[in-house]
This record gives C-alpha cells, sequence and structure tokens, in this order.
C-alpha cells in the first residue's frame, strides 16, 4: 500500500493538542459529529474520522443523503455472513476476508469497520445470530481474530462486538444478562478474551445489555478491569449507537466515544460534570487521549490513492462460501453429474437469500443466483415453487413443481428462511422453516426421491423432512456469489470443507436455553450456566440433528499417528502434538482436525469435552501431512471462583481428535499437575467424609473423628429394631455428609466446642 507521508504524532504531541483544547471542546470528541462521523477540530488540526458497518460487507452512507444513518448506503462486495465464514474453521480464509474490507475501507476513507461480532450463540432464536460465529468461544475468538488481523493490516482499525453479553434482541437496549462469574469467564468474555490478546483491535464496541443489573456502557468492571487491565487492550472504547444511559457513568467506567451524535446534551453534561467536580479532567482527557491516538493513526496511514476491484472481491466473496459452506448430508447423490436433467425448485435459486437484515445489510454491487449460474445448461429447468412474501402455499406454484420434479432425474429444492423470520431487531420464536416450503420438500419426496435441499438461512432450522431428501447442502448466508459457490459444489466443481459451528437440534425444546429464553421483562437469567451448545448436549448424552463441528466431503479422511511431547507435564508447561492426517478418497479436499480436551478426574462440574485446537489442511488424493497443536494451561483450565482466577486440576486428561464433536477418531490420555494447591477452609459445616479424604486434614482431626466413631459404635443402639432401621450403608452415608458441628450433638458431651474447633484450627495450618 502506498502511504501519504504524514508527520506521525507522537504522545507528546497528542497531549500538546488535549492541553490547548477548551473543555467544551474535549466533552465533544467524545461523541459523534453525527452518525458516522468523529468530530473534527479544525483549528487544532484535529480531522474527522468515518466508522462504518461492515462485519461482512462495508454499509457506508451516501454522505449526499440528507438524513445520514437511514438512507441508502453505496455499493459495496457483501461477504458470506459470519455464521457462513465461521463454518470454514479457516484462520487464513478469515484474514483474506479482513484484508479485503480494510481495502475497500482505505478506498472509501473509513477508519473503523464495525465488525466482526463475536458474542455466543446462546440460543438458535437469536435474532442477530447469522451475524454471530459459533457457540464455542476458543472458535469465536480464533476466527475474529484473523479477520481483525487482516483488517488492520491495512492501517483500518476494528471494532470488536457487542461487548458483552448481548445473545438476544428482545428488548436488547434494557434486559439484564443475569450470568454468573465462572460462565462469564468461560463461555461469554472468553469469547471476546483470545481475539483482544493477539490481535488489539483499535476499538471495542460495548454492547446494550446490562450486566448482572450493571449497563454494559458504564461497566468498570468489563470495560477497565478486565479489558485493559487484564487483558491490555489499548484502543478506544466506543458505545453501541444508542447504548448510553448515564453519560457521566460510562466515561468513568471507561466508555470513550458515545455513538451517534448526542445533539450537544451529553458533551453539557461532561462539561457540567466536569465544572462541578463530579467528573475528573484527568478522566476525560484520557477518554480524549484515546480517541485522538486512532484518529490520527489512521490519518497518518490514510492511503488517498487506495482503490480495489469489485469482480475480484466478488470472487472472493465465492470463493470464501465455497470453504464455509456445510455438507450436512449425502446419501450417494452428490455431486451431481452435469448432464443429468435437473429442475432447480425453489424462489432462492433465482432470488437467494444471502444477507441478514438490520445494519449488516449491504447494498450488493451484483448478486450472482444459481440460476444465473447455470443458464448455459440447457438440462437444467427451474420452477420457482413458492414465494416468501406470505407463509402460503401457492397451489399453482406447488403443482408446477411436482410435476417437474415427477419428470426430472433430480430435484434440488432451495429452500430457507425469508427476511421476516430473522432479523436484527427481533428474535425468531420458533426453529421452522416457512410451512409453504415445508410442505414443498414433502410433497415433491412423494414423486421425486433424488432431492437436495439447499438451505439459506442464517441459523438452525428443524427439518421434519430429513429422512426424505438425499443431501442436504448448508450454505447459510453466503453474500452476493453465494449463487455461484453453490453450483460449484452441487457440481463438484468445488469440494465441501465447511463444519458446523453451531449444534442443530431435532427440536427448539432440546436447546439448554429454552426454559429461560429470552427472559421476563428486563431479565433473562443463564441458568444452563457454561453447558451451552456441545457442552450441553453432550452432558446430557443427548441425539441431536447435526453435532459442532460436523461437515461431509467429497472425498475421506484418515488419522494416524497421534504422538504427544510428554505423556506428563506441569500445567505451566506447553504440550505439542502431532497427527497425520490422509486423504483417502480420489478428488482433493480439505479436512477440519478438531482437538477437544476432557478432564477425567474433575472435582469440578465441567463440559465432557471442550474445543481447544482446529486446523484446516488442504490434501490431495493419497497426500499426507501432520497437523500439530500446541497447548498451554488453558487448554486445561476450569475458572475458579474462590480465586477468581484460571485452574487446573492435577489428574489425568483426555486429548481427543476429531472429525466433529460427536466423530472423535484418535485419543491419547496426558497427565497434568497443578502448579497451584488450593488451599481447603474447614469450618465447623465440613462434612466428616471431605475431611477423611484429606490426609493433612483427616490427621489433625482423626482424634475427634475416630473417638466419635467409636462412641457411635459402643453406644446403646445395638437393637434388633435398630438394626431394622438403621442398614450400615445408611450409618455410613450418615457419617460421610455429617457435618462437624453435628458431633456435638451426638456424642453425649464427648467434645466441647472449643475442642473440635481448636483441631479445625489445626486442619486449616496444616
Amino acid at each position: 500500500m502506498k502511504k501519504m507521508a504524514r508527520k506521525k504524532m507522537t504522545k507528546e504531541a497528542i497531549q500538546e493538542i488535549i492541553e490547548n483544547m477548551t473543555l467544551e471542546e474535549k466533552a465533544g470528541m467524545c461523541s459523534g459529529e453525527d452518525f458516522w462521523h468523529t468530530k473534527a477540530v479544525e483549528r487544532l488540526g484535529i480531522p474527522a474520522m468515518m466508522v462504518s458497518d461492515g462485519p461482512n460487507g462495508l454499509r457506508k452512507q451516501d454522505l449526499n443523503a440528507e438524513q445520514v444513518g437511514i438512507n441508502e448506503s453505496i455499493q459495496a462486495v457483501s461477504f458470506p455472513a459470519g455464521c457462513a465464514t465461521a463454518s470454514s474453521f479457516d484462520r487464513s480464509l478469515l484474514n483474506r476476508l479482513g484484508e479485503a474490507l480494510g481495502e475497500e475501507c482505505q478506498a472509501e476513507n473509513i477508519g473503523v469497520v464495525l465488525g466482526p461480532a463475536a458474542n455466543i450463540k446462546r440460543s438458535p432464536l437469536c435474532g442477530r445470530n447469522f451475524e454471530y460465529f459459533s457457540e464455542d468461544p476458543y472458535l469465536a475468538t480464533e476466527i475474529a481474530a484473523a479477520q481483525i488481523h487482516g483488517i488492520q493490516s491495512k492501517n483500518v482499525g476494528s471494532s470488536l462486538k457487542h461487548y458483552l453479553a448481548n445473545n438476544q434482541e428482545t428488548r436488547r437496549m434494557t434486559v439484564s444478562s443475569e450470568i454468573d462469574e465462572r460462565t462469564l469467564r468461560e463461555i461469554y468474555l472468553a469469547a471476546f478474551e483470545g481475539a483482544v490478546k493477539k490481535e488489539k483491535p483499535w476499538t471495542v464496541m460495548c454492547s446494550y445489555n446490562q450486566i448482572n443489573g450493571v449497563f454494559a456502557s458504564e461497566n468498570p468492571t468489563y470495560l477497565t478491569e478486565v479489558l485493559r487491565g487484564e487483558w491490555g487492550f489499548d484502543g478506544f472504547v466506543v458505545s453501541d449507537w444508542g447504548a448510553v444511559n448515564d453519560r457521566i457513568a460510562s466515561i468513568k467506567a471507561g466508555l470513550d466515544l458515545e455513538m451517534p451524535t448526542s445533539n450537544g446534551i451529553n458533551d453539557a453534561r461532561i462539561v457540567k460534570a466536569v465544572k462541578t467536580g463530579i467528573l475528573e479532567e484527568t478522566i476525560l482527557n484520557q477518554a480524549v487521549e484515546r480517541i485522538l491516538n486512532l484518529v490520527f493513526r489512521y490519518q497518518e496511514n490514510r492511503d488517498e490513492k487506495a482503490i480495489f476491484d469489485l469482480n475480484q472481491h466478488h470472487k472472493l466473496a465465492a470463493r470464501i462460501e465455497e470453504e464455509s459452506a456445510v455438507l450436512l448430508k449425502n446419501e450417494n447423490i452428490l455431486p451431481l453429474q452435469e448432464n443429468e436433467d435437473i429442475v432447480f425448485i425453489g424462489k432462492y435459486a433465482e432470488k437467494p437469500r444471502y444477507q441478514g437484515g438490520g445494519s449488516a445489510h449491504i447494498n450488493s454491487y451484483k448478486v450472482t443466483s444459481a440460476l444465473e449460474s447455470v443458464r448455459d445448461m440447457n438440462n437444467i429447468i427451474y420452477c420457482k415453487g413458492f414465494d416468501d412474501q406470505e407463509d402460503i402455499v401457492d397451489e399453482a406454484l406447488l403443482k408446477e413443481a411436482i410435476e417437474a420434479a415427477r419428470t426430472s432425474k433430480v430435484a434440488v429444492v432451495f429452500a430457507g428462511l425469508p427476511d421476516s423470520f430473522e432479523s436484527e431487531g427481533f428474535d425468531r420464536s420458533h426453529m421452522k422453516m416457512p410451512n409453504c416450503q415445508t410442505v414443498l420438500i414433502e410433497e415433491v419426496a412423494k414423486v421425486q426421491p433424488n432431492i437436495v435441499v439447499v438451505l439459506h438461512n442464517g441459523s438452525p432450522v428443524e427439518m421434519p423432512w430429513i429422512h426424505h431428501v438425499k443431501a442436504v447442502l448448508e450454505m447459510y448466508l453466503g453474500g452476493q456469489a453465494v449463487g455461484e459457490a453453490t453450483c460449484n459444489l452441487l457440481f463438484g466443481r468445488a469440494n465441501p470443507s465447511g463444519k458446523l459451528a453451531e449444534t442443530f437440534p431435532f427440536k427448539l425444546e432440546d436447546n439448554p436455553s429454552y426454559l429461560f429464553y429470552p427472559g421476563e421483562k428486563d431479565i433473562v437469567e443463564y441458568r444452563e450456566g457454561i453447558f451451552v451448545g456441545y457442552r450441553y448436549y453432550d452432558q446430557k448424552n443427548m441425539e441431536v440433528l447435526f453435532p459442532f463441528g460436523h461437515g461431509l466431503s467429497y472425498t475421506t479422511f484418515a488419522y494416524s499417528n497421534l504422538k504427544l511431547s510428554n505423556d506428563s507435564i506441569k500445567d505451566t508447561d506447553a504440550l505439542t502434538l502431532s497427527v497425520d492426517i490422509t486423504n483417502t478418497g480420489t478428488m482433493a479436499g480439505k479436512e477440519v482436525v478438531q482437538l477437544y480436551v476432557a478432564d477425567k478426574e474433575s472435582k469440578v462440574i465441567r463440559p465432557i469435552k471442550e474445543l481447544k485446537g482446529f486446523e484446516k489442511i488442504a490434501l490431495l488424493p493419497n497426500e499426507t501431512k501432520k497437523v500439530t497443536f500446541t497447548l498451554d494451561k488453558r487448554a486445561f483450565a476450569y475458572f475458579d471462583t474462590r480465586i477468581h482466577d484460571w485452574h487446573v486440576e492435577t489428574g489425568e486428561f483426555e486429548l481427543m481428535l476429531g472429525k466433529s464433536s460427536r466423530e472423535i477418531v484418535l485419543t491419547k490420555m496426558i497427565y497434568v499437575e497443578s502448579s497451584v494447591i488450593l488451599p481447603i477452609i474447614y469450618t465447623l459445616n465440613s462434612t466428616i467424609g471431605d475431611v477423611q479424604k484429606d490426609p493433612k486434614a483427616y490427621k489433625c482431626l482423626a482424634p475427634v473423628i475416630d473417638s466419635y466413631m467409636e462412641y457411635v459404635k459402643t453406644s446403646n443402639v445395638d437393637t434388633e429394631v435398630t438394626k431394622a432401621a438403621i442398614s450400615d450403608e445408611m450409618l455410613e452415608a450418615n457419617m460421610e455428609y455429617m457435618p462437624l458441628r453435628a458431633i456435638l450433638s451426638f456424642s453425649d458431651g464427648l467434645f466441647s466446642l472449643e475442642d473440635i474447633q481448636a483441631h479445625i484450627d489445626q486442619a486449616n495450618h496444616a
């Protein structure tokens, strides 16, 4: 990239600018000039900076429009949405997507692109799931980090969003997400943590909602203590548009920039708060400095000659979608033969649903449908099948589709969810597809056994027709080139390699959040805790429609030669493992190798297994490649709320390599020794059984426990009635779960409270 020569603004230079700003100018810098721009201060040489929506494409507003923020955006390239790209499991692919977005930003003079969105898919109902990556925090953070790296490699900032616990659209601007500390750390914070630590996004966008009763926009725990203090974030925090509740509380908590403009209202509040001593001016100065750092950083690296090729980015969108689509089912029907008599059925073959509604909606410069992609193939006919304006079975369209299917060799039904079923702003009320589409598939199946269903949707759907079709190709919301990608996959010009980044349950009621989603009034309780997605389904040993990590290929892969660098490590050590992957089929393809870790001896409740590594590799037929993973302490740890830190329990862990969360191919055991022994504090409510399991504590308390046990055995309870009523098993269980304080009640004065407490104190200092 050729950059214009500009003087680099030093920290001292920026601080000098701040010293020369009036209080009103500093306050004004902390809110937008309009819907998309920061404020300029011309007399001090501070330029305005434009930001734009764009997790999957730029939505730059037409600056000539009268009301910026609500009018149509400029024409741009719509790339596959997050629901699709996460299924690629391909860091390099997301990096290239980020580079493309960065190139477009430079060409359009945009300093920050608002994305990616790394929120966890807690429920299939979330209206914005199409924009989010995964139910798994490790996958979400790795994919987000790769996209951020690509964007920022072009000297454009990314805004990682929506921080934190924004997992529904219902009452999203006021609802309080009630989540315990461990769940926040292991699932919802973890979805952002790796991306922030690895790639240092220029900005982080706070969410609308409250977290345990405190708005995300004014929550110092997460905006300052965790984000900046623990993770080392050094950019500025921007509000989601309209997310500020109390401007003074938010700036104190660490929210630097309010967007969009407050029309001077909150600027005046900041000025008044400083003048009255409610807000320290040093806090305001710090927020201004963070904003100016990035405004000047972008300007210093502005490429005024930047251009990009729309057609090349369209081709890139097609390639990304080819790698992201997931082949869910295939009973020896795909790939299709190009000379077969085929009927394409369904409106989405002609006008695909390729992107989500809301702030992520792109004004695509062109859209390639599947029907357009096969226009030169005379053996393919088309029937509309349904209309998605209303969920009504059109008998004429249905009859036409049935007759065409009857006389064809293969019927490919293009189905999915219309905008009215899923969009930003509202949650879905069910997981069903429109009834008119379900009826279409079921009726076509009565006359044609060779059915392929191509899905265009942003989140899981129920499939009551699954046993009546031979193949299902999940395209998700695949961007403007989805039609090309679909046909390349259907006809074997490309080999499917996507894997599900979320579980598809059989029905909505199976989802772990079902009973508590979307909450009551302004409260939503995350009672399922850490058991989100496959963590829950595995723990329940529950059958699912398609498991996390699932995805088929037109070739086959064999796993062999799993090796570990050690069979025993300390949690401060790194563990390396390698495995050989061989393409045993006849077609070049890509495999996503998934590494899961299971704690086999945990004393705390943990998931059966958790994803801790993945790699995507390309293999020619008969080719073998070695895949290597490196695991650190975090791969074996859980978050312990007693010490408020990550902790590894000493014991055996199982390392699982698989093709999905339910198809584990190779395993090995590793013994991990903890470097931290958590102190156990004994009290009068500690049980006899717990003490007996701790040799050091038992040694100190043995005089009490053994004497009491002997007393019980020799006391006057040896009657036939008592023997019949109290079994040895009952007595043993009673002793195991009896608190130490109960000895006072059942030992007839054998011990005093002071005696027992003295022995407890000894145990705590042993």
